[in-house]
């Protein structure tokens, strides 16, 4: 764990954003739309206000085929494409760089960390949760950098054991670091983790499944999600729902 933590220092370091602000955007403002990081898809922006809240830790959950890694590649293609930095921690290693080229990303401005746990342990479980535990350092040393538009922590396959076995601290923790911070911070799971630390909680599930679906080019065209919107931090209590549908924007 001490190489890989000095690994990934390094390459902070050689890419200078331990120091340097590679973003363009202000210092936060609720008044100012930088204060918000939209996805790139405009019905659920609407619905969001704009789009995911900058300086608080959002998740994004759903199970298996709910569209969530077409709507994190999307949100990842629109951040890049503005000229920021992305980080991603994808703790079990899952992500296709095909398919986010595909969907617009531009990997020169993404920082990919990739981790080693595993969906089913077996009789391993204690290095898996060693392994998430060192996938959660990696994220805390990358919102230490504090010069990523949008960065996310995927362990959306990970077992419901093992995130259950971490202390609630660890999100309080990771919410206290990006606090006012110009970093959108979003976890993808399964279901909700950090509960009343999330700046705001999108579920996601399929309408009408296999209808009119294509698959080119490593994305999905014309997935109907349905995005529930839940607000745990307004004064009041709020819920509202969405419906947008998928494009991959190469398909014939």
């Amino acid at each position: 764990m001490a190489l890989a933590r000095a690994d990934l220092e390094s390459l902070l370091r050689a890419r200078q954003l331990d120091r340097t602000l590679t973003t363009a955007l202000p210092q936060i403002d609720p008044r100012d739309e930088h204060a918000l990081a939209p996805c790139g898809i405009s019905a659920l922006d609407a619905r969001l206000g704009g789009g995911f809240p900058r300086g608080q830790l959002s998740e994004l959950v759903g199970p298996r085929s709910s569209g969530r890694t077409s709507l994190v590649l999307q949100m990842i293609a629109a951040a890049t494409a503005r000229g920021e930095l992305v980080g991603v921690v994808d703790a079990l290693d899952m992500l296709d760089v095909e398919s986010a080229a595909a969907a617009g990303v531009e990997l020169h401005r993404l920082l990919w960390v990739r981790g080693h746990v595993v969906a089913n342990p077996g009789f391993c479980s204690d290095l898996n949760q060693r392994a998430l535990e060192q996938a959660i350092r990696a994220f805390t040393l990358i919102l230490q950098a504090g010069n990523f538009g949008l960065v996310v922590l995927d362990v959306a396959e990970a077992p419901v054991q093992a995130l259950r076995r971490l202390p609630f601290t660890t999100w309080l923790r990771l919410q206290r670091m990006v606090e006012g911070s110009q970093t959108a911070c979003v976890l993808i799971g399964s279901q909700p983790m950090a509960r009343s630390s999330a700046g705001l909680t999108l579920r996601l599930g399929i309408r009408d499944p296999g209808v009119g679906i294509r698959f080119c080019d490593s994305l999905f065209d014309g997935l109907n999600v349905q995005a529930r919107v839940i607000r745990a931090r307004a004064r009041e209590h709020e819920e509202a729902s969405v419906a947008f549908r998928t494009i991959a924007s190469d398909c014939a």
